[in-house]
């Protein structure tokens, strides 16, 4: 039995692809300004800067989740995932102003891995 995917459904996980995609690239940005950190004056702005994007975009995240879940009749699951991210960036954010690198760092490879997996899962629907 197939089911039928509606125009909303479809505009609703188009939105969320594109909202993961934007969250991945941002988190992988980071670490290339994490890089930039140790090697050019201009490192810390960037990550600074690189920091308010990423947050932005898993805001972005799970206001897409929202919106592919209600107008668009989707699973609420996504929501969870979305809301656990926005935990783990804001964990992230904490942990990089208080300067505690030994659990800021593992952590954004974590987060890293873990976008691209809700990507994956996002992309086979």
């Amino acid at each position: 039995m197939a089911t039928q995917v509606t125009a909303p459904a479809r505009r609703g996980l188009s939105f969320l692809r594109i909202a993961i995609a934007l969250q991945t690239l941002t988190i992988f940005l980071q670490a290339v300004s994490a890089g930039l950190l140790l090697t050019a004056s201009y490192g810390e702005t960037l990550h600074s800067v690189g920091a308010r994007v990423m947050y932005a975009a898993t805001m972005l995240y799970v206001l897409a989740a929202v919106l592919a879940w209600k107008p668009g009749g989707g699973s609420p699951r996504p929501i969870g995932y979305a809301s656990g991210f926005l935990v783990l960036a804001s964990a992230q954010v904490v942990l990089g102003v208080q300067h505690v690198p030994a659990v800021h760092l593992p952590l954004g490879v974590l987060m890293f891995g873990l976008s691209l997996l809700a990507l994956a899962r996002v992309a086979r629907r």
